[in-house]
């Protein structure tokens, strides 16, 4: 009687402290630069992201959850995805996370005569140092930049709340100027929209990603800015860069993953989500006592080999732990190479997968595919039951393929 008291008493007090909270939340406005294309926010490009089906009506949009080194590494010729990635792949802001592999497998894709577009105010120097670019910045009197592009001088974009403007300060004989801005009291427009030819593609760099935003899309005529800007990219394939990243190893085409970011930005859903939780702890804390916990009988193992394997096999299954077992997969692995084929595998390099095949008599495909997950799998730190199946597989068809 007591304890039912006590969760009425807590219940009345959940809600008194909810609509305090209610009557005190004062809605307040986030400018977080995100680039999130599933935010609402006045910085989140959730508008143009709902936009890209009419803006590239004839082509095929997919939004891609992985790093660029995952994704086009997994859908290439010698890939394990489900398809060759070709068009064009777009990154709008947050370029910061991009490595030196996704860098290389960017501008590997680029030199077969696909396109990237990238806007955001800076990226990594391997990808402007491989591109000829120089970025500097001016800071702006008015907080207010003027966006011109080549093609239509009449069209002048103004950005707001802006503090100043990056530009190419420097860029090679090839690059072609599509695109301008200035600040409102000065007449020198600097160059921050570049057409840079890379091998066989295109290359589309633009230095102000804030005009993709939700803010800027919505107001005066910035969209007709955003419609020209896009029409420069050719049709094709339209490879999406998503705010969300996933870093496990990738197989498969890109698929829409659920998450709950959506629901905790909105504050109806995110407190009846919180509140939820609160009663159910409530409910597990006053009913943990009532019932009494089956006590299981644990047999003793038999003291033989058979059991003992399927005792330890038992452990890493219960225990999750494939990072351990796909380390010690690959040593062995390895191990039985430098054994069988009297190979070093301190490098795992192309003359190290040419001489492997020859001596194993395999395809060359084969042992590329093994020895590249093999490389993928040693600069990863999560692993999950996919990445030890995966391994299994392409060990287990080495030996018996």
């Amino acid at each position: 009687m007591k304890k039912g008291y006590i969760l009425v008493a807590v219940i009345v007090l959940a809600i008194v402290v909810l609509g305090i909270l209610n009557i005190s939340s004062g809605k307040t406005i986030d400018w977080t630069e995100s680039f999130n294309e599933k935010s609402n926010k006045p910085y989140g490009v959730s508008v143009l992201y709902k936009e890209l089906d009419k803006l590239f009506e004839n082509d095929t949009i997919k939004t891609v959850y992985h790093t660029p080194y995952n994704y086009l590494s997994a859908n290439s010729e010698y890939g394990y995805g489900d398809h060759i990635a070709h068009g064009t792949y777009m990154i709008i802001g947050n370029t910061d996370y991009l490595d030196d592999y996704s860098i290389e497998e960017l501008l590997l894709f680029v030199s077969e005569g696909n396109t990237l577009f990238i806007s955001d105010y800076y990226t990594p120097v391997a990808l402007m140092d491989s591109l000829g670019v120089d970025i500097d910045f001016n800071k702006n009197s008015d907080s207010i930049s003027h966006l011109y592009l080549n093609y239509n001088s009449k069209l002048n974009t103004k950005i707001d709340r802006n503090e100043g403007n990056y530009f190419f300060a420097d860029y090679g004989l090839d690059a072609t100027v599509l695109g301008t801005v200035k600040e409102t009291d000065s007449v020198e427009e600097r160059a921050n929209f570049l057409k840079i030819p890379y091998e066989d593609g295109t290359v589309y760099f633009h230095l102000e990603p804030k005009v993709f935003t939700n803010y800027n899309v919505l107001k005066d005529d910035t969209y007709k800015y955003v419609e020209s800007a896009m029409s420069y990219l050719p049709g094709q394939n339209l490879y999406f860069d998503s705010y969300t990243k996933y870093f496990n190893s990738y197989y498969g085409d890109a698929e829409q993953k659920s998450d709950l970011g959506w629901f905790l930005e909105q504050s109806a859903f995110k407190w009846a989500w919180y509140w939820a939780l609160f009663f159910m702890l409530l409910f597990i804390v006053f009913n943990a006592k009532r019932r009494q916990r089956i006590v299981q009988v644990i047999k003793p193992l038999s003291n033989t080999t058979v059991e003992f394997v399927k005792t330890i096999s038992n452990l890493y299954y219960e225990t999750q732990d494939h990072k351990n077992l796909v380390h010690k997969k690959i040593t062995y692995f390895l191990e039985k190479v430098r054994t069988d084929y009297n190979l070093d595998t301190s490098l795992l390099d192309e003359e190290f997968i040419d001489r492997l095949a020859a001596k194993s008599g395999k395809k060359k495909e084969q042992v590329a595919k093994l020895i590249n997950l093999i490389k993928r799998l040693h600069s990863k730190t999560e692993f999950f039951e996919d990445n030890l199946k995966e391994l299994n597989k392409h060990i287990e068809d080495f030996y018996h393929r």
